[in-house]
């Protein structure tokens, strides 16, 4: 892991992903925490149901879809580390702000500059996890950078739930800074410990003896252009069509508050329980998609399917089920569907595929949710018709893929 002057990784491929995890973690408890009363603090400032869907909705697509440029820009430059930076740098910026949103337009901009954020880091930073994953399993790296990150999305709205408990949502918003500037901290530190994590990859674009006097991430030839394969297509597309009935915390977040569910202090509580449920399930799956391959991702259809009739009941013991529940499928799509792209995407390609490939099923999703959120304000029971209709259509889409290897090839 050595090469030209000042470009040595001192990390491990596994310590790598688990610092990276714990940069994630911190991120988590700022955009997370800020999530988890989103819907509630929409709805204080004259949102409708609706309008939570669009915003909450649009915010996941700006940080989906926008990916179809940050994916091959960070393949073209293969400037892993200053995407990653200033992706994490705008997100710990934009939640604070939130504090100080008087209107439903500023705090509309913020939440979806926030997810601008996401979009400018993630095909950076989970190719770089990728290429860690190539050493120690795909599904192993992307469950354990999940966990811990789901971890930090645990923390984040209990610290935001109690703030709100003692002083109201601009507390809420304001305490979050903290953590923020821990993560920024944090990632500058790693990137100095690992400054190319393509070394971890021997297939990498950057594997191998590198050419002297030039900069870190830029030396050797550019990446060739490899023609994405037709199941990764396949694949995007079974994923497109899962979200597209997958509803946001948003919205489900509203309903506790417009109901009266809940306390406004205890939707936040909802949410940490949802990410506990999120962070054991991704550990699980990951695990599964290493012995069993793309088998191991049909589990989180039945699970999203279960959502709305615990989630938008007005009773307080479905409700809490309900978290577990929503927590448990954004587990499995948080990690070993990311795992899969590593897999079905040359490496020389793989943030234009994870960009690709998040940019298509965060159109599902931002679709999905302002549907969801139109059918909450005029019928739950198409509400939930729409959502279990749309998990036997991925199904459906599934199947095609079951003839891919059971378990992914390893290099």
């Amino acid at each position: 892991m050595t090469g030209a002057a000042g470009t040595t990784n001192r990390f491990g491929p596994l310590r790598f992903v688990l610092s990276f995890g714990v940069v994630s973690m911190l991120a988590d408890v700022v955009y997370e925490g800020a999530r988890a009363i989103t819907g509630p603090y929409l709805a204080t400032l004259g949102a409708s149901a609706v309008m939570v869907g669009f915003i909450t909705g649009a915010g996941e697509a700006v940080a989906l879809v926008l990916r179809l440029a940050s994916g091959p820009l960070a393949d073209r430059t293969r400037k892993y580390w200053p995407l990653t930076i200033a992706g994490y740098t705008l997100t710990i910026v934009t939640v604070p702000l939130l504090s100080l949103a008087g209107a439903l337009w500023q705090a509309s901009v913020l939440i979806i500059a926030e997810r601008f954020g996401k979009a400018v880091r993630t095909p950076a930073r989970d190719t770089m996890l990728s290429h860690a994953g190539s050493s120690i399993g795909h599904g192993r790296a992307f469950a354990a950078h999940e966990a811990l990150d789901r971890s930090g999305a645990l923390v984040g709205p209990l610290l935001v739930g109690l703030m709100v408990a003692v002083s109201g949502y601009q507390l809420g918003f304001a305490v979050l800074a903290i953590p923020g500037a821990l993560a920024l901290v944090a990632v500058l530190l790693l990137r100095r410990a690992v400054p190319v994590p393509e070394r971890f990859d021997p297939d990498g674009p950057d594997a191998g003896p590198r050419t002297s006097g030039t900069t870190a991430g830029l030396a050797g030839p550019r990446p060739p252009r490899h023609r994405l394969p037709a199941g990764f297509w396949w694949y995007s597309g079974f994923t497109a069509v899962s979200m597209f009935g997958f509803s946001t915390f948003g919205v489900i977040s509203y309903h506790l508050e417009v109901q009266g569910v809940l306390p406004a202090a205890l939707i936040p509580v909802t949410y940490a329980a949802s990410m506990g449920a999120a962070a054991l399930a991704a550990l699980a799956s990951g695990a599964l998609y290493d012995r069993i391959g793309l088998r191991g991702l049909l589990i989180a259809l039945p699970l999203t399917a279960a959502v709305p009739f615990f989630s938008f009941s007005t009773s307080p013991g479905l409700v809490w089920t309900g978290a577990v529940v929503w927590g448990a499928a954004l587990g499995i799509h948080g990690s070993t569907l990311r795992a899969a792209v590593a897999d079905l995407v040359p490496a020389a390609r793989r943030a234009t595929g994870y960009g690709i490939f998040t940019a298509i099923y965060g159109t599902g999703w931002l679709a999905g949710a302002t549907i969801i959120g139109a059918l909450y304000a005029v019928s739950l029971p198409g509400l939930i018709t729409f959502i279990v209709a749309t998990q036997l259509a991925a199904l459906l889409a599934f199947l095609p893929l079951l003839r891919r290897p059971a378990v992914p090839a390893r290099p």
